[in-house]
């Protein structure tokens, strides 16, 4: 019996837009605040690193309370809409606080400027809007292929943010004068960009009624529970764990591609090199994102594409760390391309995959927990994200890197090439491990085949 069809293009197309504004701060952060603070700014990379691990201890209860949060509210707009459309005016506002520290001000106000701005950006505002729409994936559609095509324009766009930021990002702050004023400015424009997106992704769908979501369980009542069990109910699952787990490498992995950015500049000697990678990780990615759906269909559910596509991303890697030593730019470039493509399926079915992680825990806790359920969206974001970026500052401090500095001694250049040859590479090895494990499909359909005899 063919699933019954709730969305038309246009809401697809409009909530995937939502991570373009998800990407202007993610990708803008990631990518580029470390080298803002260290050689514009001139705060040390060990320091900086040490407050943003800090700060993921200051903020990483408040994913499962978001969530929570979520499930709890009850509103003219539905459960996440209000949470993703008012929570981004904060994001926007921090935003441009990150990339605005006051050259007026001593080192030590500096530093608690970046970490006050960078905590209320990644604990509170970005964690409520992140989980919020992803959240919408489960509460706008009951249509499991629809929510993997949600999946795959959403990523779509967040591949072409990521890459159009990675790219424009160097000339555009160059053409801006340089200089921490023209980071300012950038941060200002990317921020009013992402705040005018956010709101047409989110008024773009509309939230299924409660009682049609609830409607396949047994009297369709509403269960309540605290933040407390809330929490219990996830680390039950072991699915979200394993999603938990598989984005926190992602967002590891992403640290150090982004980190390409003083491999680029002083291993290769070419920083302009940064956006012709970009183009090699995000072009393949959104081509396989493009086929991900058709995939999913063809091979009858997501493990077996998303298992695959990582074996291509391991081979595409370990290739890559051998054109690396080989001194060949075009061929780490081709095999950066080869390793974006296997990562592709898995980004665009994994909203997906955590909607069927949702169903795991109403099948076996007969409570629905969609809400919660999509904070490890946000939490592997942000713990990943956030280790990524201070391992990234550890280790140029711990190898000798100044940023202010015209030379950089041999042995800051020989960690700059094992963060973004190898620690890529074994970064995808343990997500297709994770990966290999991840098999939420069948134990659901095991699990329904049991309840009915």
């Amino acid at each position: 019996m063919e699933e019954k069809k709730y969305l038309k293009w246009y809401n697809k197309v409009g909530y995937g837009s939502g991570d373009i504004a998800g990407n202007v701060v993610y990708a803008f952060l990631t990518s580029f605040v470390m080298v803002y603070l260290t050689d514009t700014i001139g705060l040390a990379s060990g320091i900086v690193g040490t407050l943003i691990a800090v700060s993921k201890l200051f903020d990483g209860f408040t994913d499962i309370f978001f969530g929570s949060m979520i499930d709890k509210t009850h509103s003219r707009l539905g459960k996440a809409k209000p949470w993703m459309l008012y929570s981004y005016i904060g994001c926007a506002i921090t935003l441009a606080a990150c990339f605005a520290v006051p050259t007026s001000l001593g080192k030590t106000a500096q530093y608690a400027w970046f970490f006050i701005a960078y905590t209320l950006l990644n604990g509170v505002f970005y964690t409520a809007n992140n989980i919020a729409y992803s959240a919408l994936t489960s509460l706008v559609t009951k249509n499991s292929k629809e929510r993997v095509q949600m999946g795959s324009y959403r990523f779509i766009f967040a591949f072409s943010t990521s890459l159009l930021i990675q790219t424009i990002t160097v000339g555009f702050v160059d053409l801006c004068g340089g200089g921490a004023a023209a980071w300012r400015l950038v941060a200002i424009i990317y921020a009013v960009i992402g705040l005018v997106v956010n709101t047409i992704s989110g008024l773009s769908v509309k939230e299924l009624p409660e009682e049609e979501l609830n409607d396949s369980g047994a009297d369709g009542a509403e269960e309540k529970y605290g933040l407390v069990q809330a929490f219990k109910l996830v680390v039950k699952n072991k699915f979200y764990l394993m999603i938990c787990g598989t984005y926190i490498l992602q967002q590891l992995y992403s640290a150090m591609i982004g980190a390409g950015i003083y491999y680029m500049t002083w291993v290769l000697k070419n920083k302009n090199l940064f956006g012709q990678f970009a183009w090699a990780v995000n072009i393949p990615l959104i081509i396989a994102l493009i086929f991900t759906p058709t995939l999913v269909g063809r091979w009858n559910g997501m493990y077996k594409l998303n298992l695959r596509g990582y074996i291509v991303a391991v081979v595409g890697r370990a290739l890559v760390v051998v054109a690396g030593y080989m001194g060949s730019v075009p061929l780490m470039i081709a095999f950066t391309a080869l390793a974006a493509l296997g990562q592709g399926p898995w980004q665009g079915d994994m909203n997906a995959v955590i909607a069927s992680c949702s169903e795991y825990t109403y099948l076996t806790q007969g409570k629905r927990v969609d809400g919660t359920m999509y904070s490890c969206t946000s939490l592997g974001v942000k713990i990943g994200g956030g280790i990524g970026t201070a391992l990234v500052g550890w280790l140029l401090e711990f190898s000798g890197y100044v940023g202010t500095k015209a030379v950089q001694p041999q042995s800051a250049l020989n960690m700059m090439q094992f963060m973004y040859l190898w620690l890529p590479f074994i970064f995808d090895v343990l997500i297709l491990f994770v990966l290999s494990k991840m098999n939420v499909e069948e134990t659901n359909e095991k699990i329904k085949s049991q309840q009915k005899h």
